[in-house]
């Protein structure tokens, strides 16, 4: 079964950095998009950020470009999300999720958290100001 697990959320007061990792497993990492998603109380989910390392290809929401950095590390079956400059609006649940790649992603790519098909249970990032 696939089983993703995050780590690295925390306190971190405005302006400082927080890097995430998604562990993944029960999966063949290259056949998945793996994405980074976050929930904010009274908001709905979000894409923060998403990777297809078969394709290159990765996805940012236009409020952290330039602020966060996804990456992979393929034999390690992880997702990482480098958090740099963060801000109070950063604060969320963050999660890690993965779908079955279904076309190149140079021709789709997942961004949507309905469109995810395989979660972690999350871990919460909360920025001070």
């Amino acid at each position: 079964e696939v089983h993703l697990v995050e780590s690295g959320g925390g306190l971190v007061q405005a302006g400082g950095s927080l890097r995430l990792s998604c562990a993944a497993s029960g999966l063949t990492f290259d056949d998945y998009a793996i994405g980074w998603f976050r929930q904010a109380p009274g908001k709905e989910r979000e894409g923060v950020s998403c990777i297809s390392s078969s394709d290159g290809v990765t996805y940012y929401t236009d409020s952290v470009k330039g602020r966060f950095t996804i990456s992979s590390d393929n034999a390690k079956n992880t997702v990482y999300l480098q958090m740099n400059s963060l801000k109070p609006e950063d604060t969320a649940v963050y999660y890690c999720a993965a779908d079955p790649l279904r076309y190149s992603a140079s021709y789709y790519f997942p961004t949507y958290a309905y469109e995810y098909e395989y979660w972690g249970q999350g871990t919460q990032v909360t920025v001070s100001s």
